[in-house]
């Protein structure tokens, strides 16, 4: 039973480093690019390491002995692989002007990093009809509500999050020091995230 407590103590411990990101953010008085790049850039390889070296090869290592080594591996392999293709179909079917991963046209960002940029004028470009351009966020009037972003943030956080806590969670049950050293990388990657 101790294990468990444990391991549910490293899992809040590393979805609670949103919060740390986020209060960051919140008390930030700018926006500090070069900072936010090499941090998010960190979280990326802390979790690519993560998925490489740890969680692969401990999969590799459950799935050979439940189903033998020729169809261990290749389980191993299209789960890996079919994540990846899960994951693709998801960010396709988020619209682009929730999706954190389409591209910003310079108009969006310039007061960002200027804060003297005056600021696009998003309404009367939708409603003077022009072609958005695609990947380029659509600020039309039915994408604006504030409900309907929250709800999609609030999914996709929690479908980006469910598979790092039970990641977390299970290998803290099954090897304490492969949960700490899973848990702590996910920390490190949830804190630019957030």
């Amino acid at each position: 039973m101790t294990n468990v407590w444990f391991a549910l103590g490293l899992t809040v411990f590393a979805g609670l480093a949103t919060g740390v990101g986020s209060a960051i953010a919140f008390f930030a008085k700018r926006t500090n690019y070069r900072f936010l790049s090499v941090s998010t850039g960190f979280s990326a390889g802390v979790m690519l390491y993560v998925s490489f070296v740890e969680i692969f090869y401990k999969g590799v290592d459950a799935l050979v002995e439940a189903y033998g080594d020729y169809r261990g591996h290749w389980i191993n392999t299209a789960s890996f692989f079919g994540g990846m293709f899960l994951i693709g179909i998801i960010d396709n079917l988020i619209p682009s002007a929730e999706n954190p991963h389409e591209t910003h046209a310079e108009k969006e960002i310039a007061p960002l990093r200027d804060p003297t940029a005056p600021l696009p004028d998003f309404d009367a470009i939708a409603k003077a009809g022009q072609e958005v351009t695609h990947g380029v966020h659509d600020h039309g009037g039915h994408q604006r509500k504030l409900l309907r972003v929250g709800l999609f943030t609030a999914l996709a956080i929690a479908i980006h999050n469910l598979p790092e806590g039970l990641a977390t969670f299970l290998a803290a049950l099954q090897d304490p020091s492969l949960g700490v050293a899973i848990a702590v990388a996910i920390a490190l990657h949830n804190i630019p995230e957030g």
